[in-house]
C-alpha cells in the first residue's frame, strides 16, 4: 500500500468517525429535549405549587409546568451553559420539584447528564453572571416559540407567566418597550423590556445573547445546541389544583407554544427573586 493510500484511508477514517459522533450527538440532544418535554412531573407536585399559589386552577398549574419546561430547554439548547429564571411562578414549582430528591436528580441525569443546581429568579441588574444567563434564556426561550430575540412582538411563555397571572412579588416584562409606561399606568408595577436583552447599553453589555454552543458534547462549558422549534414544548397534565392526578402527561398545550403564549405581545410577563 503506497503511502499516499495510506494517508487517504487514514482521512476517511476520521471523516466517518466525525460524521458518526456528529449524528450520535444529534440523536442525544434530540431525546434529552423530547424528555425535557414529555416525562412525566411527580405526583403531587401541582398540589405543593397550590399551597404556596392557592389562586391557581388546574389549568393554570399546566401551564407553569410548561414554562418550566421552557427554562429546562433552555439550559439545554444552550449547551447545558448557565441559565437565568425570569419568572418567581416557575421558580416556585422548581423549588418544589427539587424536593422530591430522587424523581429530580434522576431527570437532570436524563434531561442534561448531570445535575442542575438551583439558583434564584432575577432581573437584569449588576451581576453580569446572571445578566448573561438572562439573555441566554431569553434567547432560546424566544426559539423555541419562534420569536425573534432581537425584536420580539410578544413574549415567550416563562418570561409572560408572571404578568398572566398577577403574581405579585414577579418581575414584569412587556415585548414592545414603548409600552412599559402604558403598563405600570395600569398599576402592575416594576416593568422590564424585553428589547433590553438585546441592548448593549443595558446592564452591562449583551453577554449571553445569540451565543451558540460550540464546545460540543465533551469538554468545555456547553454540551451540543438542540435546534429550537417552534412550540415543541410537552404541556403540564393531570389534575393539578382541584386534587387528584398531578402527574404531568406531556403533549402539546393550547396555551402556549409556538403560536401563542396564552398572552399576547407586549402585555404579559414577569420573574421574580428568590
Amino acid at each position: 500500500m503506497t503511502p499516499d493510500l495510506i494517508v487517504l484511508c487514514l482521512v476517511l477514517g476520521v471523516l466517518q468517525t466525525v460524521v458518526i459522533v456528529v449524528i450520535w450527538r444529534k440523536r442525544v440532544a434530540f431525546q434529552r429535549a423530547e424528555y425535557i418535554r414529555h416525562s412525566p412531573l411527580p405526583q403531587g407536585l401541582y398540589e405543593r405549587l397550590c399551597k404556596r399559589r392557592p389562586d391557581l386552577s388546574q389549568k393554570d398549574c399546566q401551564l407553569v409546568g410548561q414554562a418550566l419546561r421552557q427554562f429546562f430547554l433552555a439550559h439545554l439548547t444552550s449547551g447545558r451553559q448557565f441559565v437565568s429564571m425570569p419568572s418567581q411562578l416557575a421558580d416556585d414549582l422548581w423549588h418544589e420539584f427539587i424536593l422530591y430528591t430522587k424523581h429530580y436528580e434522576n431527570f437532570c441525569g436524563k434531561a442534561f447528564g448531570r445535575f442542575l443546581h438551583h439558583t434564584p429568579a432575577v432581573v437584569l441588574g449588576s451581576a453580569r453572571d446572571a445578566n448573561a444567563g438572562l439573555r441566554r434564556c431569553w434567547w432560546y426561550a424566544c426559539r423555541e416559540e419562534n420569536i425573534n430575540p432581537r425584536r420580539p412582538s410578544r413574549l415567550p411563555l416563562l418570561f409572560a407567566l408572571d404578568t398572566k397571572f398577577g403574581i405579585a412579588d414577579g418581575f414584569h416584562y412587556v415585548a414592545d418597550c414603548g409600552s412599559v409606561r402604558n403598563v405600570h399606568d395600569r398599576g402592575i408595577g416594576v416593568i422590564y423590556c424585553g428589547g433590553d436583552f438585546a441592548d448593549a447599553s443595558f446592564a452591562g453589555g449583551t453577554q449571553g445573547f445569540g451565543e451558540t454552543s460550540s464546545t460540543g458534547w465533551f469538554g468545555g462549558s456547553g454540551e451540543g445546541a438542540v435546534t429550537a422549534g417552534a412550540g415543541g414544548g410537552g404541556s403540564s397534565g393531570g389534575s393539578g389544583c382541584d386534587g387528584g392526578n398531578s402527574s404531568d402527561s406531556g403533549g402539546g398545550s393550547s396555551d402556549s407554544g409556538g403560536g401563542s403564549s396564552g398572552c399576547g405581545g407586549g402585555g404579559c410577563g414577569g420573574g421574580g427573586g428568590d
